[in-house]
């Protein structure tokens, strides 16, 4: 009898570890994702609805801070504590690529039927290649256009369906457009020493022949004096030195400026805020005929290379990009793919924008990319005011912010 009892107390405790073995293999893999998405915007949301799905794979997701990201992620990366998934900004993804930080996941892409890099504009693409390999997914896009108040045009006697095109016609426009006497002023944009003033300038200066690497190319030498003519010439806020796009096209929005360059992001407070006709072209060129660019912003996202669970990762990363055919409709941000199509939305000054807007994707360019961004930028936003403070030439501005740059890229 006690030789049976213990067998069959074996034979329990065998059952035991097979079921707890069992049970434990049952778990979900559980991964972490970091995100400086609030409750209304994608992250938050995506992550519930894959969550939702229980496939054996669940997502904890970390809100994190804008002035955080970067020096916190690298520090969790070094210490061994970076999440499996963070949402980072386009120019910086480069920074933790050149690293290290990043998993390269071009193979994984490679044998992707979700995630196929034909399907993306090429700005928001280039934005996660590094040495020619893919280090993330784009998350979203975003980019600048010229927004124009169509009733103010018709004021001054100018033809509401013929925006500027050009450097020349927009400086014309302007200047015919200024009424200090009613407070309105030709144009509004953002020249602000922060990452603001680089991304609305290095668009002219890409269509100028420049780029970050020849900022001081001579046709990026006349953009930023076209600036100074403006500046100058008070046809924009003296404020535009200071202020940020959010609230230089709020003076646009009180009527206050009869042209602002800014971006999509924009369209519902304007739709809103607006009490005129209005409407978006794209960006002015030097001349007919040049090349055309313009900035590109919002987010990415990649898997850290400490991550225990990559496979599972992209398995997320892929679920996120199945679900951008909703990115606009759901949370107002433009997917960053040439295959999806934004659907109507009923307001007509706001789906002729979006047009316009989609267009001006196919000329957008990340800033970089490059692992020392920040000083580049820095390098650039230097050159903006002392320029438009007149401190220096703009000649001589970019000649010395392209000395700091040269510096930096060794």
């Amino acid at each position: 009898m006690a030789i049976r009892k213990f067998a069959v107390l074996g034979a329990l405790a065998l059952a035991g570890v097979s079921l707890f073995g069992l049970s434990a293999k049952a778990e979900d893999v559980k991964l972490t994702l970091w995100s400086l998405d609030k409750d209304t915007q994608p992250a938050p949301n995506l992550v519930k609805e894959f969550n939702d799905q229980h496939n054996g794979i669940t997502i904890e997701y970390r809100l994190i801070q804008f002035d955080d990201v970067v020096t916190e992620a690298m520090r969790a990366y070094a210490t061994g504590q970076a999440p499996d998934i963070i949402a980072v900004d386009n120019p910086e993804h480069a920074l933790f690529s050149s690293r290290g930080a990043f998993l390269d996941i071009s193979d994984m892409i490679k044998n992707s039927k979700v995630i196929k890099p034909e399907n993306y504009f090429p700005g928001p693409l280039k934005s996660v290649e590094w040495d020619g390999k893919y280090f993330g997914v784009p998350k979203a896009t975003n980019t600048i256009a010229l927004y124009y108040n169509k009733d103010m045009f018709k004021a001054k006697g100018l033809d509401p369906n013929k925006p500027p095109q050009t450097w020349d016609e927009l400086v014309e426009d302007a200047r015919k457009l200024t009424d200090p006497a009613k407070n309105v002023y030709g144009l509004a944009f953002s020249a602000k020493a922060n990452e603001e003033g680089t991304f609305q300038f290095l668009p002219w200066a890409q269509m100028g022949g420049g780029s970050y690497e020849h900022i001081n190319a001579d046709g990026a030498v006349k953009a930023l004096e076209v600036w100074k003519t403006i500046m100058d010439e008070k046809l924009a806020s003296p404020d535009t030195l200071t202020r940020g796009q959010w609230d230089s096209t709020g003076t646009f929005n009180s009527g206050n400026a009869a042209m602002a360059i800014s971006g999509p992001w924009e369209l519902d407070r304007m739709v809103q805020e607006a009490k005129f006709d209005w409407g978006v072209t794209l960006l002015p060129i030097p001349k007919e005929g040049a090349e055309r660019s313009s900035a590109m912003g919002d987010f990415n996202w990649a898997i850290f290379s400490t991550s225990k669970h990559p496979a599972e990762a992209f398995k997320a990363l892929e679920y996120f990009a199945s679900q951008d055919d909703k990115m606009f409709k759901n949370f107002g941000q433009l997917p960053a793919r040439s295959d999806i199509s934004i659907p109507e939305t009923g307001q007509p000054l706001k789906d002729a924008a979006l047009k316009v807007f989609l267009e001006q994707l196919k000329y957008a360019k990340p800033r970089g990319p490059h692992p020392q961004w920040p000083k580049i930028s820095k390098a650039i936003q230097d050159a903006i005011q002392a320029a438009l403070t007149g401190q220096m030439s703009a000649k001589d501005a970019l000649d010395q912010a392209a000395d700091k740059i040269k510096a930096v890229l060794g």
